[in-house]
């Protein structure tokens, strides 16, 4: 299904018939389908559960600017307005997990939070040893030296081969637009905002994540004032997908 959002069409979709709303944020470069086995594992007689593709995901529009993580809380707020959601529990995968962040330490927000969960959530900003920092440096004053008009114009195709093979993959497979929206993400620790968020949050975790590895999990369980950690062994950033039985496991026991 389609909805209109600040002029965004937007893709989305709702399974279950309950009383209560899960909301389920979406991880970068994904879209919504990828989250039907956490949408699966809820009770539709309990919960009414919503899935959607930010700006730039999926099937929907994308950003008609470069949104940073505030931007995309602010679209979401908009969002549930035009869905007529006041209160919900927000579920939110890696990228998702930033947005909730953002959105459950503010002061305000035009619908209530009851709880979150967050699964291999970004929002942490990586500790980096001395030979990463300097790779960073490095490639940043090479950067700098490439785009140079004199230096582009002299090797065009050397400069622009060198440039799609730089960054994640997800990086690379994102357009100009969003690989912005992904720079701003990226760069901003959220760390500080964790001790300011009021609701009780569950953390969903694979030990063998490399994207937001354990360590991230273990400063949220520690700085979120009411937080539990669920970690599933063996797995790694889309633990939900990877071990799929103590996912459900896990979510059941708590939700219920």
């Amino acid at each position: 299904m389609n909805i209109v959002v600040d002029g965004y069409n937007i893709c989305y979709k709702t399974t279950g018939t309950g009383d209560k709303t899960v909301v389920i944020l979406q991880g970068w470069g994904t879209d919504l389908g990828v989250y039907d086995s956490v949408a699966g594992v809820i009770d539709g007689s309990r919960y009414r559960v919503i899935q959607f593709d930010f700006p730039g995901f999926g099937g929907s529009d994308e950003p008609k600017e470069p949104w940073d993580v505030d931007g995309f809380a602010d679209f979401f707020c908009r969002f549930m307005e035009v869905m007529q959601v006041k209160q919900a529990t927000l579920i939110g995968h890696s990228y998702g997990g930033r947005v909730i962040i953002k959105l459950a330490a503010r002061e305000s927000i035009p619908f209530e939070i009851t709880n979150i969960i967050l699964i291999d959530s970004a929002g942490v900003l990586p500790v980096r040893t001395t030979a990463q920092k300097w790779k960073i440096r490095k490639y940043k004053i090479l950067k700098k030296f490439l785009n140079m008009k004199l230096i582009y114009a002299m090797f065009p195709e050397v400069i622009d081969d060198w440039r799609s093979r730089q960054g994640s993959a997800d990086y690379r497979n994102a357009t100009p637009m969003m690989r912005q929206c992904m720079v701003k993400a990226v760069n901003e620790d959220l760390t500080e905002l964790l001790p300011k968020i009021r609701q009780e949050a569950l953390l969903i975790w694979g030990d063998q994540d490399t994207a937001t590895p354990i360590r991230d999990a273990h400063i949220m369980e520690e700085k979120i004032p009411n937080c539990g950690l669920a970690v599933i062994p063996g797995t790694g950033h889309f633990s939900f997908l990877e071990k799929p039985a103590q996912f459900r496991g896990i979510m059941e026991a708590y939700l219920q």
